[in-house]
């Protein structure tokens, strides 16, 4: 580009001698001022047309190498590769994987056989000697609570006392077969009277914590379970106590099969990502058709429509126990409260669903049926 073609003219000086004088802002004209300029804008030498140019039809190798996309210097002893290469040929296509199924993540065998002794063992008892029923409910409450408290000193260094617990949980289920509702609370409170005076042996640091979590295990633990010793106490106390297990286990197995099978969308992801809201579908299907059937054939007195209530509220009360101490176990840090039922956990881990729905099933019998 010259620049007459950012629209300036020529100046002297510049591309030659002039035979004017020099111009203002330009070199002085003449031989003795030109000279060094001119050496220093000597014009580009012009090539003949006779001399072949690089990368023309006369280039030399190199042209050459260029124009194939090769390399500028060749070894012309290297083998070089096949102008149509043979097509590789194509791989054979690998088969798909095993869909892989299901797993109920738990020994599907071991929990059906425990769950099956667990059984035969309460009904037994239920209908035999009720003292022997309330015998069951007293070691299931003692171990409850040593699973618990053993937890809560595992993984917060809680010490909740089990002694008073035990004592006061044993003495919480028996008031309330024998004295009702009174006695239970009777026995509750003094319960926590013993939890705080026990505490007191221990040195003071974290003793409000301490005794907070003892007081929250009689609750958790004995109490609820007084209610069930409550539904004993009535006339036709095992067919109540049989319906109540019925419908909470029944909620439970249905919950279990609709989510496992169908179960897509999550009920509670941050407390527990197995519960599924198709689960609960089937918890509430499940519970009101054994509750319709259970209350109007074992039930004096109940009707079906009775029994449908029945059955949605201890499917909404068994999830909710079921989701509570699965808040429990992630704040712990831990799967199962205990091993001693293998396919199951421990006992906590069983009492999950039954401990919350113990009440509601026993207010909705004396409100139905009356307190018999």
């Amino acid at each position: 580009m010259n620049d007459s073609s950012w629209g300036a003219p020529p100046q002297a000086g510049y591309w030659g001698p002039s035979e004017q004088g020099p111009v203002q802002g330009a070199a002085p004209a003449g031989p003795a001022y030109d000279a060094p300029y001119a050496q220093q804008t000597r014009p580009m030498p012009i090539v003949p047309d006779d001399v072949p140019g690089f990368g023309g039809d006369q280039d030399d190798d190199r042209g050459a190498a260029a124009r194939q996309g090769g390399p500028l210097f060749r070894d012309p002893t290297a083998p070089t590769a096949p102008q149509n290469p043979e097509p590789m040929p194509a791989a054979a296509p690998q088969p798909a994987p095993p869909p892989q199924k299901k797993s109920a993540g738990r020994d599907l065998g071991a929990a059906i056989g425990v769950g099956v002794g667990l059984g035969a063992v309460i009904v037994a008892s239920l209908f035999f000697v009720k003292a022997v029923f309330v015998g069951v409910v007293v070691v299931a409450v003692v171990v409850g609570l040593w699973e618990l408290t053993k937890r809560l000193d595992e993984r917060k260094g809680i010490h909740a006392p089990l002694v008073p617990l035990a004592v006061g949980g044993a003495a919480m289920v028996i008031a309330g077969y024998v004295k009702g509702a009174d006695g239970a609370w009777v026995a509750m409170a003094l319960t926590a009277l013993a939890v705080l005076v026990w505490r007191m042996t221990r040195p003071p640091q974290d003793y409000l914590r301490d005794v907070t979590a003892g007081v929250f295990a009689a609750f958790y633990v004995p109490f609820l379970a007084t209610f069930v010793a409550m539904m004993l106490a009535a006339d036709d106390g095992p067919w109540r106590v049989l319906v109540f297990l019925i419908l909470t286990v029944v909620s439970d197995t249905g919950a279990y099969a609709v989510g496992w099978r169908f179960g897509k969308t999550k009920l509670a992801p941050r407390i527990s990502p197995g519960k599924t809201r198709e689960g609960l579908v089937g918890a509430v299907t499940f519970a009101m058709a054994a509750g319709a059937l259970c209350t109007h054939f074992l039930i004096d007195g109940g009707t079906w429509w009775q029994g449908l209530l029945l059955g949605l509220a201890v499917a909404v009360s068994a999830t909710l126990g079921d989701l509570g101490e699965s808040m429990i176990k992630r704040d712990l840090g831990i799967k199962d409260m205990g091993t001693l039922l293998p396919g199951h956990g421990g006992i906590m881990d069983r009492l999950d669903s039954l401990l919350p729905t113990a009440p509601v099933a026993w207010l909705l019998l004396v409100i139905f049926v009356g307190s018999g």
